[in-house]
């Protein structure tokens, strides 16, 4: 594949490249107890991700039994976002991610995040596994407007790639729907923080070892 007909390869971040769960679950206790609530459990908040630190704090707030738009939202809120960008031990990517964009950028693909995570917390995640210089851009979900299942930050890194041919890669149904609304081809890494059955996510692809992902882009049939 040449350089010239190699396609943009936009990724989601949590779930995708990166098991961030650990963090996120650190993190969130971290905040919950200072308030005086109980610590919750990892799989809880794994269900709690992948909409953005909004949504988290909402159900944060909730599974304590306070009321998710009261004041302490904005507080809950801006703890969480300080300690994302300082607290990263815990991020790790997946196996077979380093190796899987190595030979996608060999074989000329320019590469993006969009995530729904706050920019900071974002850059510092794939500052510390080691993938932040991988990526031409890298949108949060503070970086415009709207934030996935809309289907602008997809369109935004698209343009910023120079257009063309596209590809997405996620792994959960807020993915599968940005992919949808942005008629985005979709590859869905089955291993991530999906919730619903395989079968029931809208995808083009599936792929659950990191190093199908390159032969998948390159034998894609446009």
């Amino acid at each position: 594949m040449s350089a010239g007909s190699s396609p943009a390869v936009i990724f989601d971040l949590d779930g995708t490249l990166i098991d961030s769960v650990p963090a996120i679950h650190s993190v969130s206790n971290a905040v919950l107890t200072e308030l005086g609530f109980e610590p919750l459990s990892l799989p809880t908040i794994r269900s709690f991700v992948g909409k953005g630190v909004p949504n988290l704090v909402r159900q944060l707030l909730i599974t304590s039994g306070e009321d998710p738009d009261g004041p302490l939202f904005p507080r809950v809120e801006h703890a969480l976002i300080a300690r994302y960008e300082t607290d990263v031990e815990g991020n790790v990517p997946y196996p077979g991610v380093v190796s899987a964009l190595d030979t996608l950028a060999a074989m000329g693909c320019r590469m993006a995040v969009c995530t729904n995570k706050p920019f900071g917390p974002a850059e510092a995640a794939l500052r510390h596994v080691g993938l932040w210089e991988y990526f031409e851009m890298t949108l949060g979900g503070d970086s415009l407007p709207t934030r996935k299942p809309e289907p602008a930050m997809l369109h935004h890194c698209h343009e910023a790639l120079g257009g063309g041919r596209m590809i997405y890669v996620g792994d959960s149904e807020v993915d599968a729907e940005t992919a949808v609304n942005a008629k985005a081809p979709f590859a869905i890494y089955s291993e991530g923080y999906r919730k619903a059955p395989l079968h029931e996510v809208p995808h083009d692809v599936a792929f659950s070892d990191w190093a199908m992902l390159p032969g998948l882009v390159e034998g894609w049939k446009w």
